[in-house]
């Protein structure tokens, strides 16, 4: 029987100024020395990635293949090859950790169908650190991705949304960077005043931020989220 080489799911900083040994196990760094093959969310971040991880790293006797959401879905089974001709593979997300609201799903995905052995590594969750951070309830929670953009569904994903935190229930999404004030705005006209929003922005970064407070105050105070890689979260 063929053996097989292993998928290592490699978590990576979520901000540039962010050493990777301030975040990452020592075990991390010295498996991603061994890899040789790379899928990858965004080629150039991942380079930068690399190389903060272990400056002798030689970045040209690497191979990478560029896994995001315009790869059409039968590029994806190509990129699993090596793995079959027993060679390990790193899974790199653009920040965080790959595989979660992360394109990188989809080779996991084809790696248990193949029988690949799939290696998740400890590092920077933001979902899971804003969750911590936030003081929302922890045990029951979604994670809701982005919001519809369409003005009707969004509204009534709000709807459901707010049924679900009168139920117990955290809801966790993300934004568009550049569309994170309008959002918050948004939120205060459209939820009840006293509902809880936790903003974290940052995570880990030099300007980390991470403020949970009810909805009308929100609505009244200064705040500046936008190109800033932010996560929201409401409860009760």
């Amino acid at each position: 029987m063929a053996q097989y080489g292993k998928v290592y799911l490699f978590p990576s900083t979520m901000g540039e100024a962010t050493a990777p040994a301030d975040v990452l196990p020592a075990r991390n760094i010295e498996l991603l020395r061994g890899v040789r093959y790379f899928v990858v969310e965004e080629l150039r971040t991942a380079r930068r990635f690399i190389k903060a991880c272990d400056r002798s790293i030689v970045i040209d006797d690497l191979h990478f293949e560029v896994l995001n959401e315009h790869t059409p879905a039968e590029a994806v089974e190509g990129m699993i090859l090596p793995a079959l001709e027993g060679h390990d593979i790193g899974v790199i997300s653009e920040a965080g950790c790959p595989a979660v609201a992360d394109p990188g799903a989809d080779l996991v995905a084809l790696a248990q169908r193949k029988g690949v052995e799939v290696v998740p590594l400890v590092g920077p969750s933001s979902i899971l650190m804003a969750l911590m951070a936030s003081g929302f309830n922890g045990q029951s929670f979604t994670f809701a991705g982005y919001l519809p953009q369409e003005a009707g569904k969004r509204n009534g994903r709000l709807r459901e949304m707010e049924r679900e935190i009168r139920a117990g229930r955290t809801q966790i999404f993300i934004e568009t960077p550049y569309r994170n004030n309008r959002l918050i705005a948004e939120l205060t006209k459209s939820l009840p005043g006293d509902m809880l929003l936790c903003v974290a922005s940052d995570i880990t970064g030099v300007n980390q931020s991470i403020l949970t407070k009810p909805l009308h105050r929100w609505a009244r105070e200064e705040y500046n989220y936008d190109k800033k890689p932010t996560i929201f979260l409401l409860y009760r």
